[in-house]
Formats: structure tokens, C-alpha cells, sequence
């Protein structure tokens, strides 16, 4: 079976299709195997997908502009561009199923395999993985195209829509020893810790207000600070011999840090929000505030509905206040009941999910029993 995955820019894009890959390679009935991941060069895929292993190519891909500018014209040509690049490489490939996990460079890729089909030349089935409460753009447009709609956070009556959650890689299913993961990223394994999660890009408004607080962390706490690569090198200069303050570029596989955590405090893209499911770890969310449609707002509220997060906008986002809100949800009860609604949050295997929906999305008899 030949399985083509496209998706890109972010870890939130990325990382789900990294973890249908390796659900879909442990499943002995679709072997022979054949999976390429379709991205950008710009984007984090660049690095983070050949380094897993997977067969990689790449397109042009831009922005989808919302109003009528220059910008839209140079997008039109870049769009362009990478559909008659994606027409070359559905040549060479010949999937037999396609997955879309988001980010831009999803439209020319989809749009060309729609085309194939429309001509005849491909039997292809196109499944889009939607993880957000409130699609972007790209996907509400790649919606008609597609045969099917996995929906992660909330059911939908739309049409081809199924709910499958957000699947993620098989390390967030490990139990890890709290101590232990500590130790391994250099925490004290008695101290309460606090895990900032700025996302694969990182979050200014989180390393800036974390800065302000973390040479004031009351006794017997510790903070681990993922900043991303655009703050790094200044943050950690500006926390340099901080007590108790961890502060590290980036982590691919954050399964540890989950496990070293008391407290996470994060944005809350979905991935992020299924790695929190997955680990049932209390979280702390402050919704990236230029999402497109305020989905990470949407996201943050489904979640916390659900009992597994408290939630702090990004505009109320003060020294004083996120220290007030960490106060409250370290308290041992609020930490019990956030851990309790992060566990029960899950719907699901969504690994498992997944992998059924491209059974049966298959032509008849092409999976082997």
C-alpha cells in the first residue's frame, strides 16, 4: 500500500502525521508499506520528517491571502507552482490513499491528487485530518475535495465528517517514573515542576512573562522553559544562574517532560492538547491569540470544558496574574481534578482509529484479513 501524507510549518501539522505513519507501519495487513510525506522546505518537516526516517518531497506552497492585494497574485503563482509540482510527484508515487494533517502546502498537494482522480488517472481516497474546534482556511476550502473529514475535538453532523481523534506518536503512551524523568533533564525530583510549552515556534508572551517570574519561584518549585529557537539564545542569557530555572531550545520528543510535570502551561494548539490527553498531565492554556478564527481560544475552551485545563488569555497575561493562576491550579485538589479531566478528555485510541479509516477507505479486498 502506497500511503502519501501531506502537511506542514508547524509541529501541530506534523508531529499527527508522524504518528499516523508509525500507527499505520505496526499493522502487519497493510504491508508492503510504502509511505511519502509531501511538505515545504520552509517548514519545521524539513528537519523533523527525515530525521523519523520517512521518504520526504517537496513543494512550493503559500499562505492562502483573505483579501484582494498583490500578495494574492504571488500566492496564486506560488500555489501554482507546487500543483504542477505535486502533479509529478502523484506520478512517480501512485498513492493508493492520501492524508492531509494541515498547514498550507495541503491545498496544491490535494488539489492535484482531486484533479488526477477527476481524469481518471488515480483511485486514490483523500482523508483531511481536522484537529481544531474551528478549521482554517486551507481546510474549509480542501473540504469538498476530500472523502473523508476526521474531526478530533468535538462531533460534527457535517457531512463525511468522523471522529477519530488526534493521534499521536507511541512514546506519549509509555509510563515514565516522574523522578526519573526529571533526572534525565537535569530537575531536582523533589521539587514541584512547572513545564512551559511555547509550541514547535515558541511564545513570545510566555518566555517574556516566565522572564519576569522566574527569579521570584517560591522554595520548593522549579521551571523548565521551552522557548523556542527565536528566544532561546536571549532568554537563557537573560536567565543565566537563575535558580531552578531549566531553560532548553526545544524538545522533539517532550514525553519526558510531560512526565516531569506537575504543571504544564501551554498553548493550545491540538496536538498539544492530545499530547496533554495522552499523558493526562494538568495544564495551564494560553490560547495564541492570532489563530486564525481564535481556534486555539475554541480549542482551550473544548478542553477546559472537559475539566483537564484552566485557561489564562493571552491579553491577561501579567506577572501577577500568572502567578495567582499557578498558585490555584498547584494547589493538590485542583492538580487531582485538572490530571482526572485531562485522562477522561481522550476519545480514545486515535492511532487505532486512524489506521480503521484507512482500511476502509481501501478498494475492496486490498487489505489482506
Amino acid at each position: 500500500m502506497r500511503v502519501l501524507l501531506t502537511g506542514g510549518g508547524t509541529g501541530g501539522h506534523v508531529y499527527p502525521a508522524l504518528a499516523i505513519a508509525e500507527a499505520l507501519s505496526e499493522d502487519s495487513a497493510l504491508r508492503p508499506l510504502d509511505i511519502l510525506f509531501v511538505g515545504t522546505r520552509d517548514g519545521l518537516e524539513r528537519e523533523i520528517v527525515p530525521a523519523s526516517g520517512i521518504a520526504s518531497a517537496y513543494v512550493e506552497a503559500a499562505p492562502l491571502p483573505r483579501t484582494v492585494s498583490l500578495a494574492l497574485f504571488r500566492t496564486l503563482y506560488t500555489n501554482a507552482v507546487g500543483f504542477v509540482q505535486s502533479l509529478g510527484v502523484l506520478h512517480r508515487f501512485k498513492p493508493d490513499v492520501a492524508i492531509a494533517t494541515g498547514g498550507y502546502v495541503t491545498f496544491p498537494v490535494i488539489a492535484a491528487l482531486r484533479t488526477v482522480a477527476a481524469l481518471g488517472l488515480s483511485q486514490a481516497k483523500i482523508a483531511l485530518l481536522e484537529p481544531n474546534a474551528e478549521p482554517g482556511l486551507t481546510n474549509r476550502l480542501l473540504g469538498p475535495l476530500v472523502d473523508e473529514i476526521w474531526m478530533t475535538l468535538t462531533p460534527s453532523g457535517a457531512p463525511k465528517t468522523i471522529t477519530t481523534g488526534t493521534p499521536v506518536r507511541a512514546t506519549f503512551a509509555r509510563e515514565l517514573d516522574q523522578s526519573a524523568a526529571r533526572a534525565a533533564l537535569g530537575l531536582d525530583p523533589a521539587f514541584t515542576t512547572i513545564v512551559v510549552f511555547g509550541g514547535s515556534q515558541g511564545a513570545r508572551s510566555l518566555n517574556e512573562t516566565f522572564v519576569a517570574l522566574a527569579r521570584e519561584l517560591p522554595p520548593q518549585r522549579q521551571l523548565l522553559l521551552v522557548t523556542g529557537s527565536r528566544d532561546y539564545a536571549d532568554v537563557a542569557a537573560r536567565l543565566e544562574g537563575a535558580a531552578r530555572v531549566h531553560v532548553v531550545r526545544y524538545l522533539d520528543d517532550p514525553r519526558a517532560a510531560y512526565a516531569a510535570a506537575d504543571l504544564v502551561v501551554a498553548r493550545a494548539g491540538a496536538s498539544t492538547l492530545a499530547e496533554l490527553s495522552a499523558t493526562a498531565t494538568p495544564a495551564l492554556l494560553v490560547p495564541y491569540p492570532h489563530a486564525t478564527g481564535d481556534h486555539q481560544a475554541r480549542n482551550a475552551d473544548v478542553f477546559a470544558r472537559g475539566g483537564g485545563a484552566r485557561v489564562l488569555a493571552d491579553r491577561d497575561l501579567t506577572p501577577d496574574r500568572l502567578r495567582a493562576e499557578l498558585d490555584a491550579a498547584l494547589e493538590p485538589g485542583a492538580l487531582a481534578a485538572l490530571r482526572t479531566g485531562a485522562r477522561l478528555s481522550s476519545k480514545g485510541d486515535a492511532r487505532a482509529h486512524v489506521v480503521a479509516r484507512v482500511k476502509a477507505l481501501l478498494r475492496p479486498n486490498y487489505v489482506r484479513p
